[in-house]
Order: structure tokens, then sequence, then C-alpha cells
């Protein structure tokens, strides 16, 4: 754990560590350990042969618990109610070793044995045991593309509003995060929950990888070091730094549950309104009972948008799927604002802009989620380098420099949906500067209806370190509403209705006998063909999703191109159970525990 700094009195620049509270609970499991009857009730536990502890175990930690020699695992055991310290107790009694407290998901984060996994999952307190996933962070011309001059030229530039990075750290040494004195940090609290050092040999602070600074950059940079030139979107927000990400990218579904607890938790005080989460992993099981995707649906409820990267397996075809079905958790999610990657071919015109090969397409796996919700521009971003972290060791071809001084290169180039998700959230804090009364569903539909929306019909790209070539299809799967354009967003007065809208990203269904997909929409989705958008605007699939849809359906092969046939990798994505849930073929299969991984630091991004 971090140590905790004195604060200031104007609490800026804050650092603290963790606290995950366990030494309380490891007291008061020695007391109730002596207690006869406690141990009783463990045994009768153990022994009661509990038929429904099965379900309580979910699908991929069974598929994990059959080949386990008996090595202890992380793993989250969510609660019928919020875990009060007597259950907390009767799962230490086991063995097990609390790692954190995620009352945010009514659930506590625990290193367990097999054993002791399979005699917690028989508590009749427990709703689900699941995965402590790991994850991983998924890695001037942007500007242009997506508009951002008539934000500035119109006085916009996030000022006051809060947005909370949850990455690998930020280090707010770096000039681009100072404020317009050049002398206050706007990176105003740190807080470390991976348990890990927060200082490399260089001596740069709280981000040892990389990532998060050059993320925080493209939110929030204000180009000092460059003249403007690297300016990130909002260049005047106030930077929350919740560290999730260790020094080699990697952290857990609960340090990142943990800290979106804390952004909720520190909402006020910052006037947090935006979460940006350039991480992800597989998909397990459905969102609904994802612990990761609930922490986020409760942050959207709190009234922060809660922005995530799709993912950077757009080039991952199995049996054909070219690359479909791939979108990463918590992206999946139909309430959060995911976001997939465009390539600005170093012009300033948007129209010849192309969608990234590597950015991960939907439909989600399990729920068939319509996700991406928007694509931005991630390939070669030039933002903010963290100088002694991993990320500049292992590429250091990758340093840019600034106009300051000669010789010194402030800056780093990197690709991935990762860096179009900072992107976005930048979008999402000028839009709040104009409107802060918007709520995280009004944002997500007015960011999603103002999207540019012309695109080619397909394109090619060439992966420069293979050599082979991708061919990418303009599907609502694949480029979702459109290319941000925050130009737009600013522009337009539609506003949906607080009280009756619901931003949920729709579902896609599958009619064997039609051989369409539809999109499924609840009655209060904003873009359902019958909800009147405004006073006047009624905002039905057409407006949202562009020429991508006809109607309603969605034709298989013809509007929605399926890579190159019609049934090519069809089955990878639906199951093989063609128009149910099932989950026998879906991509990411049962080794989402080990976390297939959605780094963007190997994404050299397209030819």
């Amino acid at each position: 754990m971090s140590a905790h700094r004195k604060k200031k009195p104007n609490q800026r620049n804050e650092r603290h560590g963790a606290a995950w509270g366990g030494g309380r609970f490891l007291l008061l499991a020695l007391i109730l350990v002596t207690n006869q009857s406690f141990a009783q009730r463990i045994r009768a536990i153990q022994d009661g042969g509990d038929a429904s502890a099965i379900q309580r175990i979910s699908p991929d930690l069974a598929q994990i618990l059959r080949g386990n020699s008996g090595q202890a695992l992380r793993v989250i055991v969510q609660y019928k109610n919020a875990p009060n310290s007597k259950q907390i107790a009767r799962a230490q009694f086991q063995g097990a070793r609390l790692n954190s407290s995620l009352s945010l998901v009514r659930a506590s984060a625990f290193t367990m044995s097999p054993a002791a996994i399979r005699a917690l999952a028989k508590d009749g307190d427990v709703a689900s045991i699941s995965p402590d996933h790991r994850l991983k962070g998924m890695d001037d011309l942007t500007d242009s593309a997506v508009g951002v001059s008539t934000a500035w030229n119109s006085g916009y530039d996030g000022t006051a509003i809060g947005v909370a990075i949850l990455d690998s750290g930020i280090n707010d040494n770096h000039a681009d995060l100072q404020d317009s004195t050049g002398s206050v940090s706007r990176v105003v609290y740190h807080q470390d929950f991976t348990g890990t050092s927060t200082t490399n040999p260089a001596g740069a602070a709280w981000d040892l990888y990389g990532h998060g600074t050059h993320v925080a950059g493209i939110v929030g940079g204000n180009g000092a070091w460059s003249g403007g030139r690297f300016a990130g979107i909002a260049p005047n927000v106030t930077l929350i730094d919740l560290r999730v990400l260790d020094k080699n990218g990697a952290g857990s579904d609960s340090m990142v549950i943990a800290a979106i607890q804390r952004a909720i938790a520190l909402k006020n005080t910052y006037n947090i309104r935006v979460i940006n989460l350039s991480l992800g992993r597989g998909i397990a099981t459905s969102y609904a009972n994802d612990p990761l995707c609930q922490a986020v649906e409760s942050a959207w409820r709190a009234g922060i948008v809660v922005v995530v990267a799709a993912g950077n397996y757009g080039r991952l075809s199995v049996n054909d799927s070219n690359g479909y079905g791939t979108v990463t958790a918590p992206g999946n999610d139909p309430l959060v604002l995911t976001v997939g990657a465009m390539k600005t071919l170093n012009t300033a015109d948007r129209a010849d802009d192309q969608i990234a090969s590597y950015s991960s397409k939907g439909p989600t796996t399990y729920d068939h989620v319509v996700k991406p919700d928007l694509v931005a521009p991630g390939n070669a971003i030039v933002s903010l380098i963290d100088h002694g972290s991993t990320l500049e060791a292992k590429h250091p071809a990758n340093k840019r420099y600034g106009t300051i001084y000669p010789g010194y290169r402030p800056y780093f180039s990197l690709s991935g949906t990762s860096m179009a998700t900072p992107v976005v959230s930048g979008s999402v804090a000028l839009l709040l500067d104009q409107n802060p009364g918007m709520t995280p569903d009004q944002v997500k539909a007015r960011l999603m209806k103002t999207a540019y929306k012309t695109f080619p019909t397909s394109t090619t790209a060439i992966d420069p370190t293979s050599g082979q070539t991708f061919t990418s299809y303009y599907d609502l799967f694949t480029v979702g509403a459109g290319y941000l354009d925050i130009a737009a967003a600013l522009n337009s007065t539609d506003l949906a209705p607080a009280a009756a809208a619901s931003a949920l990203s729709p579902s896609a269904t599958y009619n064997p006998v039609t051989g369409k997909v539809s999109l499924v929409n609840g009655s209060s989705v904003v873009w359902g063909t019958s909800v009147v958008w405004g006073s006047s605007v009624v905002w039905g699939n057409s407006v949202v999703w562009g020429t991508n849809v006809n109607g309603s359906s969605v034709v298989w092969g013809t509007s929605v191109v399926w890579g190159s046939s019609v049934l090519n990798g069809f089955s990878v994505v639906w199951g093989s159970d063609i128009g149910s849930n099932s989950a026998t073929s879906v991509v990411w299969g049962c080794s989402a525990f080990d976390a297939v991984d959605a780094s963007s630091v190997d994404i050299d991004g397209d030819e």
C-alpha cells in the first residue's frame, strides 16, 4: 500500500493508499473461532449438501475449479445483502484472506482455496462467487477530426469538470497537467488500489507503467510543452487519479470496483462527472451477472458518465468471424458509453478517416448488445510521456519532440481503443461544461445522435508487424452510431427528457425464419422507434444509426455486413444454438479468469 501524505489545506494533490479494512475482520474471526456454536454452523454449511451451491459458483469459476489442484484463487463473493462482519468472518474461518470490501456491489474480494470456495458456496447468504478477473490497459489531428476547436472557440475547456482516470496512475509532474499559471497541478487527488509501489527508479510518481499519464494527457493536457500542438480535448479539466493497474499494466476486477466506489464517494468533492476506463478483459458471463458491470452501472446511476474502451481484438478471426463479438468487459454493459478506434490517416479532413482494423466489434458475447456506441480517433495518438515508465522502456521509438527545448521529448505515441476512449471522455467534459445539468443518459444520447455517419462500405488495412491485410465493414457493430463530432453535439439543442429517457444500447436478435437480425428496444429506450425525443423530434433507429439500419430491422449481410459472407463467423458470436444465448462457441470461452490481454501496448496501429 502506498503511504498517506499530509493533506494540503485546499485538498489539492492528495495522496491516499487504499484502505482494505482487513485487520478488524481478522480480529473478529479469531474471536468467533472460539465460539463453539459458530464452528458448528460452519460444519453445517460444509456438510449440508446444498444443491443450490453449484448455482452460486459462476460457470467460468467452475471450469477453473475443475482443473485446479489446490492453488488459491482470487474471487469476488457477492452476497444477497451488503456483507456484515459475521459473513466476512465465516469466509475467513474457511481460510479466506480478505482483499477488499466492495459494498458498491454487495461483495467482498477474497483469496481462497478451491475447498474454501466450495464450502462458502453453501452459505445461504451468498448470491454468487466469480473470479476476480485480471485486467490490463488497452492501448494532433485528433482535435480536427472531432471538431474540438468549436468548443475551445466558444470558451468551453472542461473547467470545473472532474474526470476520474482509472488506470496505471498519473505522473502529475508533467507541465501539460499544470493549471494556467504553470505552478499548480490539475491532478487533485491520487489513490492506489493495487498495493504496489507508486514510484519508479527514475523518480516518476504514481505511474510506473506510463499508460495512465498518456490517457490523462488525451483527456486534459494543455499542450504546454508543444505550444498547444499536442493539447488534450478538455485542457482545463480537473483530474482524479485512481490507480488500478500496476507497472505491467495489470489489475483486477476488485481493484477497479473499489476505485469506482471511491469515485462515487468523491463525486461531490471534485465534481466528478466522468469516469474513463481504458481497460478491459474477456467476457465470461452476461453483464447482468458481472460484478464489474454492476459497478459501472452504479456509477452511471450516481450521475457519472462512464466511458469504456471497446477492446483491441478486431483482427481476431475465430472461424472466419472477422473480429465480430470481441468487445471486452465492462464495455459490454448497455448503459456505458463504449468507444471504438478510428485512424485519421495523417490528414485534418475527417472524410477520409477509417476504422482501425484492431478495434473490437459487437455484438457482445452472451447478450448481443449493439456495441461500440461511438468511434473516435485512437491510432498513433500523441500524448504525454512518463519518463522511466515500462512503456517508455518498451517502445523508445514512440517518443515525440515538444517545441520548448530542442532534443527533449515529452510526448509519446500509442494506438488502441484506450486512446480513443479519453477522446470521448474529454468531449463529455466539454459538453458538461456547456450543459452542466445533463444526465449521463442525455450525454450519451446527444453524442450518438450527432455523430458523423458518412462512411465507405469497406476499407483495408495492413498490420505493420505481420504484413497481414484486414478488411473492415462499416456496420453498426463496427462503428456504432458513428464518428464522434463534438462540434455537432455542442451546436445541437436536442435534449432527451431526463425523467423518461434511458440510453441503454439495444440488443440484436436473430430470426432464423426471415434470416434477419433486428434491434430490440425497451419502450423507454431513447432510440426506440416510438419514443419522441424532445418536443417534436422522433429519434428512430434511422436517425441514431444512420443508413446502416433499415427501419428497426437489420438485414444480415446487406445493411449490416458480416464479413464477406452472410454466415461467416455467425456461430462464433451467436453460439452453436443460433438465436439463443448459448456460450458453447463464444470467443472468450472460459479463459477470462486468466484474462485475454486487452492491452494496447503492442498495438502498432495500421499502415
